[in-house]
Parts: structure tokens; C-alpha cells; sequence
């Protein structure tokens, strides 16, 4: 192709307009298909974390099985099955008890006692590590992820009505 040199400015040739409009089109579309690359890796990446069937574990060596974070709320295991060990307000084990080990606002093994320094983790089956599932801004390692922070926000509602609030969110 021949170009048109229309000017020199600081030592750099212009080209006919219209070809540095055209190369200027090239380069905003190959940076959007770069971006929406990068959009599909993270979020493909993100849905491999939520995929992943996660556990939470609490006491003082995280050895006390409290239920399973994202399982449905039929499954016998699962916090979100009120009828279940770890799903009921009244079930020493559970997460919604109140005023249990692992529910009290007020207990160090409890996700809702903000001062908590040993609160549950969440795992998934190979072990992984997601972070700590605790109010406590301040831990290291708290989980980030968006159920985390739902139940973070939401607890105190939720350990009221857990199916209700099992349809709230994954339904």
C-alpha cells in the first residue's frame, strides 16, 4: 500500500488520515477483545471457586465439622437444611445456634463474634483453605468471597429463617 505523508511532528511521520483511523480502530478493537478475554478467564476462574462444594470446619484445631457452606438445602449436611445437625437453631454444632460454641456472638470458635480469633475456616474436599468465615474484619485471611460476605451482613436474619434465606440467595 502507499501512504501519503501529510506531516512531520517531533520526528514521527503522519500518515493519511484515514490509514491512522484505521489503525486506531485496529487498536481499541484488538484491546477490547483482550479485555473481554481477561472478563471470561475471571470469571470462568470465579465460577470454579463457587463450584467447588465447600466446608466449614471449627475449634480450636478447625477439627469440628459445622456443615457444608453451598450445598442445597435438602442435603443432610448442609448449613442451609434446618432440619439437618447443621442447619438447625438448635443443634450444637450449627452455625445459627445462638447461643451454641460455633453461633454465639459472643464465643472465639463463632464466625459471628467480631473479636473472634479463632473462628471456623472453610475448606473444600481436597483441603484447600478459602479463609476464615468471621466477622472479624481484621483476620487474616478472612473469606471475601460474595456468599461470605452475604452471610456477614446477613446473619443475624438468616439464623431466623434459613430456608427463607437459602431461596434469597440461590434460588
Amino acid at each position: 500500500m502507499d501512504y501519503k505523508f501529510t506531516e512531520l511532528h517531533l520526528g514521527k511521520i503522519c500518515i493519511n488520515r484515514n490509514r491512522s483511523m484505521d489503525l486506531h480502530k485496529t487498536m481499541i478493537m484488538k484491546s477490547l477483545a483482550r479485555n473481554h478475554i481477561l472478563l471470561l478467564v475471571i470469571t470462568l476462574l470465579s465460577y470454579d471457586a463457587i463450584a467447588q462444594t465447600l466446608y466449614i470446619y471449627g475449634g480450636q484445631k478447625h477439627d469440628v465439622y459445622l456443615g457444608c457452606l453451598n450445598c442445597d438445602n435438602y442435603n443432610s449436611k448442609s448449613i442451609w437444611n434446618e432440619y439437618g445437625t447443621y442447619g438447625s437453631s438448635y443443634s450444637s454444632n450449627s452455625i445459627w445456634n445462638e447461643y451454641g460454641t460455633y453461633g454465639s456472638d459472643y464465643s472465639q470458635y463463632s464466625p459471628w463474634n467480631e473479636y473472634a480469633k479463632n473462628p471456623p475456616v472453610i475448606v473444600d474436599k481436597q483441603g484447600d483453605f478459602y479463609g476464615y468465615l468471621t466477622l472479624n474484619e481484621y483476620k487474616a485471611n478472612r473469606a471475601e468471597f460474595e456468599l461470605a460476605l452475604v452471610l456477614y451482613k446477613y446473619y443475624d436474619l438468616i439464623r431466623d429463617d434459613v430456608s427463607t434465606w437459602y431461596k434469597k440467595i440461590f434460588e
